[in-house]
């Protein structure tokens, strides 16, 4: 049997070319079903890989077969036999308006491209980050699509909870991905622990600093009272000083809440004259981008800066120096694996395990190379060394 083996948590997927199927003991080829059937090898191999028309009669026929020869779990044969599709929505930000979305976008069209012979058809709903009924407005649009399932990054948390009820009372399975919402009651959650990646940014910010120092935890452009994700990363940090950095801190917090908001540039001029300030700590990839730019705008290279995501002007700026450290949140591969893991629920009937974390990589000058190529175009999802799902 030849065969690629795809591997989502859990899940094991064979996307098998039928030279060869394993029944029990034994190994049966296609004109070997084919002869029983008494239907010709094209149709054997129609009906096996999906493709082209097939009669009712020659496809019971093929199917009885497979049955006979008690191959199992017979995954195949069952999803075959139902000829149908399955919707799969994705409600995400705009990529169009933050380049970390981008990167999302990309892991959707491969894994659609991945799916698309299994009957799995994607269709992407972008929301406005900034316009809260933008939110309403597009799970409300994908809602009417009736989806079979939803794959969704629920950044607006507020927002979020009744489209989980509504998801409930349609019985529309649903996973979350790039921020975990406890209560959501979601099939499956995909991605970070969001404290404990607040936790490594401190313990990157702290090593080899001495007292007194001052540390900052900088959001930009967001809606803290409706961004959990943040504010779990920002405990995380605050937690970890806390607890492992000797004598007395200061930590402060400071929110940028749009590029006009001129009480920032007051709150970070202060900030940025504290004589101890030793680190900032980003909590967002865009926003890694406009605090490393601040600090090139006020000269300011010798502040340890620890953010977010190989944007394009990230890897730049740590390629000088102004960033040193990233942390990898790995959208592309989030989100490839949240359609996956949605498309094993619904094709093959498997359980969805509940909760799959990524590990916290963290991305230096030394090893950037590895991530990011040359040209500036970063490892596909599939030859990432990194590998929650791929092909063996």
């Amino acid at each position: 049997m030849c065969a690629h083996t795809y591997i989502c948590g859990s899940f094991v997927v064979k996307a098998i070319n039928f030279r060869k199927i394993s029944v029990g003991k034994k190994n049966i080829r296609i004109k070997d079903i084919a002869k029983a059937a008494g239907v010709s090898v094209g149709t054997v191999d129609r009906v096996l890989h999906h493709r082209g028309k097939v009669s009712d009669d020659a496809l019971k026929k093929v199917m009885a077969v497979l049955e006979t020869q008690e191959y199992k779990p017979n995954l195949i044969a069952r999803m075959l036999g139902t000829n149908r599709s399955y919707r799969i929505a994705v409600l995400l930000p705009n990529p169009d308006e933050d380049p970390y979305w981008d990167f999302t976008r990309a892991g959707v069209n491969q894994a659609e491209n991945e799916w698309q012979n299994y009957g799995v058809q994607l269709m992407t709903f972008p929301f406005d980050t900034a316009q809260k009924d933008s939110f309403k407005t597009v799970a409300e649009k994908v809602l009417d699509f009736k989806p079979d399932g939803v794959l969704i990054a629920p950044i607006l948390y507020h927002e979020a909870l009744p489209f989980f009820e509504a998801c409930r009372t349609l019985q529309i399975p649903y996973v979350l991905f790039n921020t975990n919402i406890r209560e959501s009651q979601a099939l499956s959650f995909i991605g970070q622990d969001l404290y404990q990646s607040g936790r490594v940014a401190a313990e990157l910010i702290c090593i080899g600093q001495t007292e007194p120092a001052t540390f900052a935890v900088l959001h930009v452009d967001e809606d803290l009272d409706d961004s959990i994700h943040l504010l779990e990363k920002e405990r995380g940090f605050k937690d970890y000083v806390t607890e492992f950095f000797n004598g007395h801190p200061m930590v402060l917090s400071l929110n940028r809440t749009s590029s006009s908001d001129f009480s920032f540039k007051k709150k970070l001029a202060n900030l940025l004259a504290e004589p101890h300030l030793k680190g900032i700590f980003v909590s967002s990839s865009l926003g890694t981008t406009t605090a490393a730019t601040l600090l090139r705008n006020h000269r300011k290279n010798n502040i340890r800066l620890v953010g977010y995501d190989l944007l394009d002007q990230n890897v730049s700026f740590l390629r000088i120096g102004l960033i040193d450290f990233l942390i990898h949140q790995k959208p592309q591969q989030q989100a490839f694996l949240g359609v996956s893991c949605l498309a094993n629920y619904l094709v093959f009937k498997k359980e969805a395990v509940r909760v799959n974390q990524f590990p916290l990589e963290v991305i230096t000058r030394q090893n950037l190379d590895s991530y990011v190529r040359p040209s500036g175009q970063s490892p596909s999802v599939s030859t990432d060394p990194i590998h929650q799902f791929s092909k063996i």
